[in-house]
């Protein structure tokens, strides 16, 4: 499984979720697309969640560089992928979904491939952005892996009426797609941000963890 942060960079409930994933004997990667940049968490909050730069068809290239590099590992079997993604992570995650990979230049990558995502068995969707610039608001899914989306009731980035008509497009594709909508909970809930309208629900990030665990468990292992 590779974990992709939100905008806000690598923050304490992801190795929560990540040591789930090892005990359900899946290994997992925290994968980081700040600090090979240069960038700081103060930086990607001021710059990539205010939407400044970086969108989500950028990132894609972030998320397909690390599913190859990952899937070239002795110690991982190329055919058992999970991507696990927060807010501005799903953003890329979904973004790719809807691209071709057939011509240069796409996610920005000189030579991205298609067949590097073969192995992608389900997705883990935290609250995703799926507002102005995403593209699978207008473009359809061209991969079908087994989705896991929570919807934030009460999410103020992407309001929930928005985030259902956001998952047609894997639908469309024939994915699998069972949205839990938790209605008390705030964008980021499972994140200690402090920062409101955002508030952290420890209760609700456990259920989640458990969740993200049950998940691996069927679609991996």
């Amino acid at each position: 499984m590779l974990l992709f942060h939100g905008c806000g960079g690598l923050r304490p409930h992801l190795p929560l979720y990540a040591a789930a994933a090892a005990e359900a004997g899946v290994r997992a990667f925290v994968v980081d697309s700040y600090g090979p940049r240069g960038w700081s968490q103060t930086y990607g909050r001021v710059a990539v969640c205010t939407g400044a730069r970086f969108w989500g068809r950028e990132r894609a290239g972030d998320v397909l560089a690390a599913v190859q590099g990952v899937a070239a590992r002795a110690d991982v079997d190329d055919s058992r992928l999970a991507l696990a993604d927060w807010s501005h992570g799903g953003w890329a995650v979904m973004d790719l979904m809807t691209m071709p990979l057939t011509r240069s230049g796409e996610a920005g990558l000189r030579d991205g491939d298609p067949a590097t995502l073969a192995g992608v068995r389900s997705l883990f969707l935290a609250y995703p952005y799926g507002g102005f610039g995403a593209l699978s608001r207008r473009r359809p899914w061209r991969r079908s892996p087994r989705v896991l989306a929570i919807l934030a009731g009460r999410d103020h980035v992407t309001r929930l009426a928005e985030a259902r008509r956001h998952y047609a497009a894997p639908c469309a594709a024939g994915s699998a797609v069972d949205l839990w909508e938790i209605p008390e909970a705030t964008h980021s809930f499972d994140e200690p941000t402090g920062v409101p309208p955002m508030r952290h629900a420890p209760d609700l990030r456990d259920r989640a963890v458990t969740r993200l665990r049950a998940f691996l468990e069927e679609t991996l292992t």
